[in-house]
């Protein structure tokens, strides 16, 4: 059999020569790791005991799953239960160097030996396509806890999008061809949560509406007249006091790469069951490393507390309006945790611009950016106007009868 060095060694000057001829691997988990290449992360795989293939995590399973031959293998438990942990353990963590931004790290596929560059936990090998996964511990400041494993497989986001993009006003007839042209990309993204105690206190004012009677004078026909009516008013005095509230499961962003109020949009997650976290359910995904650090979230967080607090206060404060003009709150046992969550990515062009729908891989629930039609735009304009103007015809002719 001819190597693919061989075939290639002006294109992929980089690629080993020593390459198997594709063996049956008998063990439950293959792993590489290259100690002469600098930042090489030791990759992971998972063969099929069947036909030696890599197997892939079978979505809305338990199971791992050949992509050939259909071959399934269960998911062991993981033998641990989801834990918080401390803040305060972020200071005794030590700081891992981390690259500059848009550098990568470098899988060793366990298949081809090729080297595979990537800034995410888990991805495909350019060269086989096996599926690759990185030792989290080995390359993270902080591991993930926790995870949400993807429910919905491709077909589904596919009918999920196709139920979404009949449902648009307005869209170009185009836009449903999408969801047969365009392939979804699946995507593990990482989140903070957060829990805390809190105790907060405030100042403000409250107010209470009480009506007045006020004389006004009217003119009519050339006689002026006298009339009275209840005005509301508002009467404001001083307020302050302390609410108490227990957050769990603050959820924030962990990556930059997708913008944070769309994937607000993508709630709600099912945080109450999550499971621990495992490698198996990555295999065939793409897993994207946070960039926001657990410092930085615990201030989005905070400012999304402040919210729910602001509500307490005023609920706090009572009457019929209030101002709350200073709070202080005090933060206890607070706790965080990392979290994988599903999403099914599609990019696809459409008027020469670059529109992107993004699936909740668990709930089926489809946000994104939509083109629209000019045309059916301007037909439904037209057809307004024209009932308009047949509505203003009766009218008159009802008006010259009568």
């Amino acid at each position: 059999m001819t190597s693919a060095a061989h075939l290639f060694p002006r294109q992929f000057p980089g690629f080993p020569r020593n390459l198997p001829q594709f063996p049956l691997c008998t063990s439950g988990v293959s792993t590489v790791s290259d100690p002469n290449i600098a930042g090489a992360a030791p990759a992971r795989s998972y063969p099929c005991q069947a036909c030696g293939a890599t197997l892939e995590y079978a979505p809305g399973t338990r199971m791992m799953r050949c992509p050939y031959c259909r071959h399934e293998q269960p998911i062991a438990h993981a033998g641990r239960e989801v834990r918080e942990h401390d803040y305060a353990e972020l200071a005794q963590l030590p700081i891992k160097p981390r690259r500059l931004a848009g550098t990568l790290h470098v899988f060793v596929c366990p298949g081809c030996h090729a080297r595979t560059e990537s800034d995410t936990l888990s991805e495909k090998c350019q060269f086989c396509g096996t599926p690759l996964v990185a030792e989290a511990g080995a390359t993270e400041r902080i591991v993930p806890e926790a995870m949400v494993p993807f429910g919905i497989d491709r077909n589904g986001a596919r009918d999920a999008l196709r139920r979404w993009t009949s449902s648009r006003w307005f869209a170009p007839s185009s836009l449903k061809k999408v969801t047969e042209a365009e392939t979804f990309k699946g995507s593990y993204l990482p989140y903070w949560t957060y829990d805390a105690d809190t105790v907060s206190d405030y100042t403000g004012q409250r107010g209470d509406y009480y009506w007045e009677t006020e004389t006004y004078t009217v003119t009519e026909n050339g006689q002026t007249r006298t009339e009275t009516r209840q005005v509301r008013k508002t009467r404001w005095r001083h307020a302050s006091g302390t609410v108490s509230r227990f957050f769990d499961d603050v959820l924030v962003a962990g990556t930059s790469r997708v913008a944070a109020r769309q994937l607000d949009k993508l709630t709600p997650w099912p945080l109450e069951r999550v499971i621990p976290y495992q490698e198996e359910y990555l295999a065939g995904f793409q897993t994207v490393r946070y960039d926001i650090e657990p410092e930085s979230g615990l201030e989005l967080a905070k400012q999304k507390m402040a919210e729910v607090i602001e509500d307490d206060c005023r609920h706090d404060i009572g009457g019929d309006e209030q101002r709350v003009s200073w709070v202080d709150t005090r933060y206890f046992d607070l706790t965080f945790k990392l979290v994988l969550l599903p999403v099914w990515f599609l990019t696809y062009l459409h008027g020469g611009k670059t529109l992107q729908v993004m699936v909740n891989a668990h709930t089926g629930e489809v946000i994104g950016q939509r083109p629209y039609s000019a045309i059916k735009i301007t037909a439904a304009v037209l057809a307004a106007l024209a009932v308009i103007a047949i509505i203003a015809v009766i009218i008159l002719k009802a008006q010259s009868g009568g």
